[in-house]
């Protein structure tokens, strides 16, 4: 029997959003872990020698996708808490629909032998974006594939011809507490207010709730709802409901839902998805997009790249 490692973001994180991203990646590579031992380790935690020692010499270690690759992994700000000091109790690693940290500087010395050290030279890795595809070819890496995030991969054009194009009565909104824009944030809550009949407001993140109350929002038909994925996917399994929110997974898990969905862009990740990918992503300021897309008919189109998906599966298909 295999054994598998998994390096999950979903793990000890403040942000619901990547356990979408992790619970995405394990369903899809649900034919090799189904027949494995597998064992889930946090990315956001460091590693203990002492608990690592049975998973070293482990067949397979996934990274679950995230925003966890960087420039530097000097200091605290680490979305993956490795270090060189430890990297052989970590690797050989292969990646599966991660991305880059934000636009940036290049990767610097240290963190291209860091790189070197985990991921594995043996697999392509998989990337979420270009410009994730990019940087790790800039630190020497060049098996790495354009896969797109696996929460993205069921979004196949007979999926996104089964999202309605209508307006819904009801809308689930969510905004983003790191990246406040209380001007903009509460313009975007009054105008889901006046045109949906009930607004459900979702806290994905651990500061969503209280940076909600911040703006002071007083409206009857604003509602919020439990901060936990299962709330969530309740509310779009309900039927007759749209999303429009910043919080990029929560769109995309909006979208597996097959409701229709408009993601308000606040950093690169969304822009690299609409770019690669044409998923449904507007600046978070532009009132005339948000507008037309609320009042008039809408298609998804999201164009996933099958071929390097499958590409990337099929190094496992005989394990």
């Amino acid at each position: 029997m295999k054994k598998i490692t998994l390096y999950s973001p979903g793990l000890a994180s403040y942000n619901i959003g990547d356990k979408i991203i992790a619970d995405s990646a394990k369903r899809e590579m649900q034919p090799l872990l189904s027949k494995a031992f597998v064992t889930e380790i946090p990315t956001h935690t460091p590693h203990s020698w002492y608990y690592m020692r049975p998973l070293i010499k482990n067949d397979y270690k996934f990274v679950l996708g995230s925003n966890l690759l960087k420039p530097t992994f000097f200091g605290f700000k680490r979305q993956w808490d490795i270090t060189l000091f430890k990297s052989w109790i970590t690797g050989p690693c292969i990646l599966i629909g991660a991305g880059w940290w934000q636009y940036g500087v290049k990767p610097n010395f240290y963190t291209k032998l860091l790189y070197k050290k985990v991921l594995d030279s043996n697999y392509f890795h998989s990337v979420r974006d270009e410009y994730t595809k990019k940087m790790l070819e800039e630190a020497g890496f060049k098996n790495v594939i354009n896969t797109a995030c696996p929460t993205m991969w069921s979004l196949t054009k007979e999926h996104c011809e089964s999202i309605k194009t209508s307006k819904s009565n009801n809308v689930i909104v969510t905004l983003t507490d790191y990246n406040k824009d209380i001007v903009s944030d509460k313009k975007l809550i009054s105008l889901l207010s006046d045109k949906y009949d009930e607004v459900y407001y979702w806290p994905q993140g651990i500061g969503d709730y209280e940076y909600f109350n911040e703006l002071n929002i007083e409206k009857d038909n604003v509602k919020i709802i439990a901060p936990s994925l299962e709330s969530f996917d309740e509310v779009l399994s309900s039927g007759n409901v749209d999303y429009i929110g910043t919080r990029l997974h929560g769109g995309v898990r909006a979208l597996q839902k097959k409701v229709r969905t408009l993601i308000l862009a606040i950093d690169n990740r969304a822009w690299e998805k609409k770019k690669d990918f044409n998923l449904p992503v507007v600046e978070r300021n532009d009132e005339v997009a948000i507008s037309n897309f609320i009042n008039n008919d809408y298609k998804v189109d999201v164009k996933i790249p099958i071929d390097s998906i499958n590409r990337w599966k099929k190094q496992f298909e005989t394990c």
